[in-house]
């Protein structure tokens, strides 16, 4: 997957209007098997990816409310008001008026995708777009251990079983968002012998994974970058 001429840094930046509504995401991941370097719960921002061949960054105008029309209808169909949800995602919207939950989820659930491929394959390209700096040199390290070893990761992404937002926050400009993410995979690792190390070619496992992804409501950049992962057992 190059670095992206179709769905760009982040989470689709393409001249489309069909993935400019994808646009409040980016990211995904590299939790198939379970890498064998855990290079989650990094934080940090990352440097933009080379524009030269992605082309650039479209921006609809804003649609104006009728008077009477709530500005959070699309946060309070997600989190009904007074639930704890509720309240950092209106908070979000608030810095970031173009923020609606269930967009920022499908580019999500896109990104996530992209990362678990990329990091299966060794696709660093993909992965630095897509990735904080920090998240990405754990991503490389894990990579570049594997590479030593000489291992080949054989994976197939089943799909994505459920993706919800469990928390938001804004902390000065820079917005937060964290989803719980149930996705299936399969996927084996062999050594340079081709003798299974890890993992099942045969088999469909669950993965259960907490990410973190970021960006700053000032910048002009309405891609989102992922900050921090955990692993949920």
């Amino acid at each position: 997957m190059g670095s992206f001429d179709f769905v760009t840094i982040f989470f689709l930046v393409a001249a489309v209007v069909i993935f400019l509504q994808l646009r409040s995401v980016l990211g995904r991941r590299t939790g198939n098997e379970r890498p064998p370097f855990d290079p989650y719960s990094k934080r940090e921002g990352v440097e933009p990816a080379d524009s030269a061949d992605r082309g650039k960054v479209v921006t609809l105008p804003r649609r104006d409310l009728d008077e009477d029309e709530n500005p959070y209808a699309a946060i309070d169909a997600y989190a009904a008001p007074g639930t704890p949800l509720n309240e950092p995602l209106r908070a979000l919207a608030k810095t970031d008026p173009s923020f609606e939950p269930k967009k920022f989820i499908d580019g999500a659930r896109m990104a996530y995708e992209m990362i678990v491929v990329a990091f299966a394959d060794g696709d660093r390209k993909t992965l630095k777009n897509l990735l904080s700096r920090e998240v990405y040199e754990g991503f490389d390290a894990a990579i570049s251990e594997r590479e030593s070893k000489g291992e080949v990761v054989r994976s197939s992404f089943v799909g994505i079983e459920k993706a919800d937002i469990v928390g938001a926050e804004v902390k000065d400009s820079e917005a937060n968002i964290t989803l719980r993410i149930v996705s299936q995979l399969i996927s084996a690792t062999y050594d340079k012998d081709g003798k299974l190390v890890e993992g099942d070619a045969d088999t469909v496992a669950e993965v259960n994974d907490l990410w973190t992804f970021a960006r700053d409501t000032r910048s002009r950049d309405p891609n989102w970058k992922l900050i921090a992962t955990e692993s949920e057992g």
